[in-house]
């Protein structure tokens, strides 16, 4: 079972997790793995669809991956976000497969992250700041702030 500090509980979490990480797939599921703060713990979240199975099916891979997810976070315990999405294939998969295809998935990843340029903490203050539409004249001006 995964502390609750451990979890990732907002869809906020997941939606940077999966949009500014580094995405890795296997046979079984994908994975995507996201650099947070050095001091913030490591998160762990898990999207498991009813493409998967029924709830039985279900819980069962959530289960599994949970546990395959502790030693993660026995390496890693501060500085990284993590999302696993189970694909149908993991409801017929075999512990040793679904824990293969997990290893594999997250190693993969998280050599893929550190080797990405620029990516660390300092890297979302340099981002380019929004653009805001303003309305001057009747006319559309573009003005970044």
């Amino acid at each position: 079972m995964l502390a609750t500090r451990h979890r990732m509980r907002t869809s906020a979490l997941f939606s940077h997790t999966v949009r500014s990480g580094v995405r890795n797939g296997r046979r079984n599921l994908v994975l995507y793995v996201a650099s947070s703060t050095p001091d913030e713990p490591t998160r762990i979240g898990f999207i498991v669809s009813k493409a998967v199975g029924n709830a039985v099916a279900r819980n069962l891979v959530k289960r599994r991956l949970r546990e395959i997810a502790v030693e993660t976070i026995h390496r890693h315990p501060c500085g990284i976000q993590v999302v696993v999405r189970a694909l149908p294939a993991s409801a017929s998969a075999t512990w040793d497969e679904l824990g293969d295809d997990y290893l594999r998935a997250f190693s993969a990843a998280a050599s893929r992250l550190a080797s990405k340029p620029g990516e660390s903490a300092g890297r979302r203050n340099n981002a380019p700041a929004a653009v805001e539409a303003k309305r001057v004249e009747g006319d559309d001006v573009r003005d970044p702030s």
